[in-house]
């Protein structure tokens, strides 16, 4: 079985950069594996890619270095069987709210006796049934990650109590969804996230856990390292290719160039109606 970078990086002190995918074609994935990044956030909870879909992606991916991180919904427990078995070096858990649902990730995604994961060993993981089975479950519960997600002022309080749970790896705070449950939607500035970032540091810290988020810049990635974070998510692929594209069009309109962007025209409406 492939080992995870990113989980290896963090043991030895050192930082990991991992950028998120959207796109489902496999080069994709084949040439930011190839590139070297860290990990691919590969996401099943906001998008409707199938299981056999992400193991197409996920199989174009090991030609390169990156591991794939997996994030199901919340709550598709059984669906991460799954997407382990078809090589994913780690699990992203979305919302979680507590240390006993950080525990259900621990139990879905570890075999026993850390967990209750089933067995197959016939897919990409094992792979296809060439690794004894006794090194096998002890390699895959030694090396996959996990990874939960603190989204919601409830999962901040709760942040030590799931930093403690044995077999969660990493806390990852996600602004995005935290800013909109708390009011303040996608104001990342805002006293509310700031003390996010110190509440989920202090509380990695405390259960000898990494923890990360995602950051626009490497000024802030320099501000979160500061607090202690390791596990950073950069940029994704939709959104370069889509300032990839109006940076051609602001760059080619002052020779007469005209375009019909239907996207800025219903972000333009959506704004007025709203105002």
């Amino acid at each position: 079985m492939r080992l995870s970078r990113v989980k290896s990086k963090l043991k030895c002190g050192e930082p990991v950069l991992i950028t998120c995918c959207h796109f489902i074609d496999p080069s994709v994935y084949e040439l930011v594996s190839l590139l070297g990044f860290d990990g691919i956030w590969l996401d099943l909870e906001h998008h409707s890619t199938s299981d056999e879909t992400a193991s197409n992606l996920m199989r174009a991916a090991r030609v390169g270095a990156s591991d794939v991180i997996a994030r199901p919904a919340k709550g598709e427990f059984m669906r991460m069987g799954r997407l382990l078995e078809a090589g994913a070096q780690g699990i992203m858990y979305p919302r979680c709210e507590s240390a006993e649902e950080a525990a259900e990730l621990v139990r879905w995604a570890k075999f026993a006796p850390q967990g209750e994961r089933g067995v197959d060993g016939a897919n990409g993981d094992n792979p296809y049934c060439a690794i004894p089975m006794a090194p096998y479950l002890k390699a895959a519960n030694e090396h996959t990650l996990l990874i939960a997600q603190l989204e919601s002022p409830n999962a901040l309080d709760h942040a030590a109590a799931i930093a403690g749970v044995p077999g969660v790896d990493v806390l990852m705070l996600g602004p995005g969804d935290l800013s909109v449950v708390a009011g303040i939607p996608y104001q990342f500035d805002h006293p509310i996230i700031i003390d996010a970032y110190r509440r989920v540091a202090e509380a990695a810290k405390s259960a000898g856990k990494w923890w990360g988020t995602v950051s626009g810049s490497p000024e802030h990635t320099q501000k979160l390292f500061d607090l202690g974070a390791k596990f950073i998510c950069h940029g994704a692929d939709l959104i370069m290719v889509k300032q990839g594209m109006e940076q051609i069009q602001q760059r080619y309109a002052p020779l007469g160039f005209t375009f019909d962007n239907r996207l800025a025209a219903e972000a333009a409406r959506l704004t007025e109606n709203q105002s």
